[in-house]
């Protein structure tokens, strides 16, 4: 599980002066996911954390910056891992979809930093400096991600000639729309299904759809 903010050890006022950081981000991830980007307020993140909105600006010169640490501390190491899963696996296709599928729900999707796609999609036009840096640092590198699963696929023969274009953003849609769907209606209990159960019908329905006539029963 990828650990934000590793320090080496030190005095224990260094040391605490040092962790700073990550407790600065984990209280600004809350409130980020609990307000959106527009209605947080940095006294509301210092609030959050115990720290005066001061101590808040020796790390941060602002909203912005605070909100690109919250991504790269929550999203980044997610993708590094999901990056060196694809490389090192050796197995079939489709294992491997279903497999880093899963390993990125578990890191991202079912943790709290998977409120962030929400915040993107609802205030990516009011805040296109925002929804540039995302699209940049996590979903080009994602869709790249699936992208080098698909064609893996295909130039093994296990998947059949798709518009890989189309199928990473049809591999991705319903993932991204259990998280948006997790931190907003959800709260009424209206998903009437458990993540393992829409995740083994997801995983049936893309896999049938990509398996090569040759390999399907």
């Amino acid at each position: 599980m990828p650990k934000p903010f590793l320090s080496a050890e030190r005095p224990a006022v260094r040391r605490r002066k040092e962790a700073r950081p990550a407790e600065l981000t984990a209280a600004a991830l809350d409130v980020f996911v609990e307000k959106g980007y527009a209605a947080t307020r940095l006294e509301d993140v210092a609030a959050r954390a115990g720290v005066s909105k001061g101590t808040l600006y020796l790390y941060f010169d602002g909203k912005e910056a605070l909100f690109k640490a919250v991504v790269r501390e929550g999203l980044l190491p997610a993708l590094a891992d999901g990056e060196a899963l694809v490389a090192g696996f050796r197995g079939g296709s489709e294992d491997l979809l279903r497999k880093l599928a899963t390993h990125m729900w578990q890191l991202i999707g079912a943790q709290r930093i998977g409120g962030i796609p929400k915040l993107i999609f609802a205030e990516a036009q009011n805040f296109p400096e925002i929804a540039g840096f995302y699209y940049r640092e996590v979903i080009s590198r994602g869709t790249a991600l699936i992208r080098s699963v698909i064609e893996r696929g295909l130039e093994r023969e296990e998947f059949r000639q798709v518009d890989v274009n189309a199928v990473v953003h049809l591999v991705m849609a319903p993932v991204l729309m259990r998280m948006i769907w997790r931190h907003s209606i959800d709260c009424c209990a209206a998903a009437g299904v458990d993540d393992a159960t829409y995740f083994e019908e997801y995983f049936g329905i893309v896999l049938r759809g990509l398996r090569a006539e040759r390999n399907s029963g």
